[in-house]
């Protein structure tokens, strides 16, 4: 059996530092939950979506996470900050293991464009392996909306999804539905946090392999320990969705191939989408004069 606790954090969360509010919620946490072994926060969680805030990586507040983690003695993926690398800004989470060591750190594939213009995007997908329980995923709130982004991360072996997310805008609904069909599609856990107050609208979910929710929150603050089971996930991929759909071996079994991603047939279409750009306001034509 591959069991492993997680427990994400929904918290209120102010506009730029929030890290003595994390400490004090991880601490209170891990007294609650002692046997919780990784620990989620949502997107942005320690100094919000300021740009101005973003630091060069490693930096003080990374170490103040590595330095919980390791006393704590659990994984801590805690949301992520914004990155200041030379001319670039990128969206960027670590992951810290029990000894407070960084394992790797992730930046989000798809910045929300255009609404989170000015950041760059990553270039590189995020697996990591966590000893005797098996290989874990990660990406970055809008990343999700991208069935390319979970078919990657599962096509490399991660049976869970890490999913910290700042979404206050309507369409957390959506969001919501897309998390759990990437649960089913992929046959994955899918730990979807998200924030409270400038951190987002609250909703965080638990997703597993059959596309059932584990739980679902609020709007309230919340911590969410559940225990997960990895060979879950292994059987559901090697019998299929409630004994039914194989589609990891389906799709692995394959004979098309998906000229889209490599060709420009439908490139004409896209193009014709126009730019990528915030929508106008609809402004009526003026009226002709009367002549």
């Amino acid at each position: 059996m591959r069991r492993i606790a997680i427990a994400g954090v929904q918290m209120v969360l102010g506009a730029s530092n929030n890290l003595d509010s994390m400490r004090h919620r991880l601490d209170s946490l891990m007294r609650m939950f002692p046997w919780v072994e990784m620990v989620l926060f949502s997107e942005l969680a320690p100094f919000g979506s300021r740009r101005d805030l973003a630091r060069e990586f490693p930096n003080d507040a990374e170490r103040a996470f590595q330095e919980m983690a390791a006393r704590q003695r659990i994984w801590l993926i805690p949301g992520s900050m914004y990155e200041r690398k030379g001319d670039d800004t990128y969206n960027t989470a670590s992951v810290i293991n029990p000894q407070g060591e960084i394992v790797t750190r992730y930046r989000k594939l798809f910045p929300f464009y255009p609404y989170e213009s000015g950041v760059a995007q990553g270039d590189s997908f995020c697996v990591f392996e966590v000893p005797h329980v098996g290989r874990f995923g990660l990406c970055i709130c809008y990343d999700l909306w991208f069935p390319e982004t979970a078919r990657t991360l599962t096509s490399m072996g991660a049976e869970v999804i890490l999913h910290p997310v700042l979404t206050s805008t309507i369409d957390r609904d959506i969001e919501i539905a897309i998390a759990q069909a990437t649960g089913a599609m992929f046959q994955t856990y899918v730990v979807d946090i998200n924030g409270l107050g400038m951190g987002g609208n609250g909703r965080s979910c638990v997703v597993d392999p059959h596309g059932r929710f584990l739980h679902q929150s609020s709007v309230n603050e919340e911590v969410i320990p559940l225990h997960i089971d990895l060979d879950i996930a292994r059987q559901s991929r090697e019998d299929g969705i409630r004994g039914l759909g194989q589609m990891l071996k389906s799709f692995r079994d394959r004979h098309v191939q998906f000229d889209v991603y490599s060709s420009r047939w439908a490139g004409e279409y896209l193009d014709s989408l126009g730019e990528l750009e915030k929508p106008k306001r609809l402004v009526p034509e003026p009226l002709e004069e009367n002549r």
